[in-house]
Order: C-alpha cells, then sequence, then structure tokens
C-alpha cells in the first residue's frame, strides 16, 4: 500500500492535532502527518489517511488517539541538556533556597519539568540538587525538601519515565560516567535509576493547554524545547498561565535557542555568564 496524504486529509488532521496538543504543523511540513501516521494506517488497515482520521473521530478510542499524539510528538530529549539550568542550580539558586528553606520561608521547593518526555531532565534536577547537597556537606536540607513534579502529554512516555529504565544509547546522551555509576544500576543491557532519586519525581499525564492552578505554585519551572511546536496564541496563553502559578521570585528555564517576544510581558530575562533564565514580574506590563 502506498497511501498518500491529500490536501483535504492534512487539513483535517492539522486542525485535529493542534486541538488535542497544540502542535501546528505548516502547510511545508505535512510530510511530518502522512510518515507519522503511516504505521497506525497500516496497522488499522486502512487505505487512506482520510479513512483513519474517520476512524478516530468515530470510536472514541482513547488509545488510538493517543498513538497520534505519540507519532506526532517528538520526545527528544538527554540528560543534563544544555548544562546551563543546572550551572545555575548550583551557582545562585541552590545556595539561595537552602537559606529559604532554614529560615522558614518555604516548607518545600517545588520544580515542575513541563513537557517532560521519558524523564530525563527531571531525574538530571533531581540528581543535580542531591549531588550539590553532598558536595557542599550540607545535611540539614536534603532532596526531601524538594519536589519535582514533570509532566507529559503522551501517558507513553510518562509510564516510560516513571520506570526509569533505559537503554545503553539513552544513557550515553549527555549522562557523565561518575554520574551514571553514582545512581544508577546496570541490569543487563539496562539502566535503572536509583530508587531513591526516582521516589523524589512525580510523573503526571498533563496537556499544556489545560489549566495550570491545579499544579499548585513553582519557584521554577523548565519548558523547555516545546514552545516551538506551538502557535503564537498558545505561546501566549502558556506564559501567561506560568505566570499564574509561580511564585512571586520564580524562575523559567526556557532552551537555549528559544528566545520568544511574548516573555517580556511576564519575564524578565536574567544572565548570568553566559546562561539565561527568565525571572517572573511582580506585575505584569
Amino acid at each position: 500500500m502506498n497511501a498518500t496524504l491529500t490536501d483535504n486529509e492534512f487539513k483535517l488532521f492539522k486542525k485535529y492535532i493542534e486541538d488535542k496538543c497544540g502542535i501546528e504543523i505548516s502547510e511545508g511540513k505535512s510530510y511530518l502527518i502522512e510518515t507519522r501516521l503511516y504505521r497506525l494506517l497500516v496497522d488499522s488497515g486502512l487505505t487512506s489517511f482520510e479513512e483513519l482520521y474517520n476512524l478516530i473521530m468515530r470510536a472514541n478510542d482513547l488509545s488510538l488517539a493517543e498513538r497520534v499524539i505519540d507519532a506526532i510528538t517528538t520526545n527528544e530529549t538527554l540528560w543534563f541538556r544544555d548544562k546551563a539550568p543546572w550551572l545555575m542550580l548550583e551557582k545562585v539558586l541552590l545556595p539561595r533556597f537552602v537559606e529559604m528553606l532554614r529560615k522558614g520561608q518555604r516548607r518545600k521547593i517545588r520544580l515542575w519539568s513541563a513537557a517532560a518526555s521519558t524523564g530525563q531532565e527531571a531525574y538530571s534536577t533531581a540528581m543535580c540538587i542531591d549531588s550539590w547537597l553532598a558536595r557542599n556537606g550540607i545535611n540539614d536540607v536534603t532532596l526531601s525538601n524538594f519536589e519535582i513534579l514533570a509532566t507529559d502529554i503522551s501517558h507513553t512516555v510518562i509510564d516510560m519515565a516513571r520506570n526509569g529504565r533505559y537503554d545503553a544509547i539513552s544513557v550515553m546522551r549527555g549522562l557523565d560516567p561518575v554520574i551514571r555509576d553514582r545512581y544508577f544500576k546496570k541490569e543487563g543491557t539496562v539502566w535503572e535509576i536509583d530508587n531513591r532519586i526516582k521516589s523524589h519525581v512525580k510523573f503526571q499525564q498533563f496537556n499544556l493547554q489545560n489549566n495550570y492552578l491545579l499544579l499548585g505554585k513553582f519557584d521554577i519551572v523548565f519548558c523547555r524545547y516545546v514552545l516551538i511546536y506551538f502557535s503564537d496564541s498558545l505561546k501566549e496563553s502558556v506564559f501567561s498561565k506560568l505566570y499564574g502559578v509561580m511564585e512571586n521570585d520564580g524562575m523559567l528555564f526556557l532552551g537555549s535557542s528559544e528566545l520568544y517576544d511574548k516573555t517580556d510581558k511576564y519575564f524578565e530575562m536574567m544572565h548570568v555568564d553566559n546562561a539565561v533564565y527568565y525571572r517572573r514580574r511582580e506585575q505584569r506590563l
């Protein structure tokens, strides 16, 4: 079978994908829909993408919708990606958070890894905090004083992240062997993250188009390499909702290559050495 995506089929799926997960696919990238949904088309025993669309709309099958989301979302990630957020944690933020905890200004420091994919960002954060506390001989503040929430739209990748088991190729991508040997154990060809680190990260399925208020307030939000797939209006909505769930002095990390004029209204760009983060404004501009 050699099904080709027609213009009308592209329009149908473009709207469906944007409605479901916020990803905006331009006409110049219609091939992404064709190539990524082709396997689902074949597995469903269908001969055209219009038939697949009609089946999805008619079936009311959550597993089928989930397979569409899994096929379209990129889920590209690695350990300690860009390095800058964790350098910022160690040099600036963790000393400040320890002082706040000691003074009783916070009961918990809350961090959110939005669009967490298979968990590398959230686990990197937990390992960074734990390692820094140990290196600095800090015993009165522990990893238990930090609450890390990791979310993604895909149940599939959230389940993978929650298991904390990675193949050799995944482990090699950005993970220092010293950190690997300290926090992972090898079982055959699989590396499993230490249960103590795993227990300090809570994973939850969540769509960034939804209401954020039930997630609570956060001191740090990682929202990296996901907004690049969203429309301008959805980017604006995300920044507005992030502003609403961040503490007054909360910090936002975007990807190192991501620059948006939409941030200025809600966040102030901060520079430390070559690293950039965004601090929540006291009032919106």
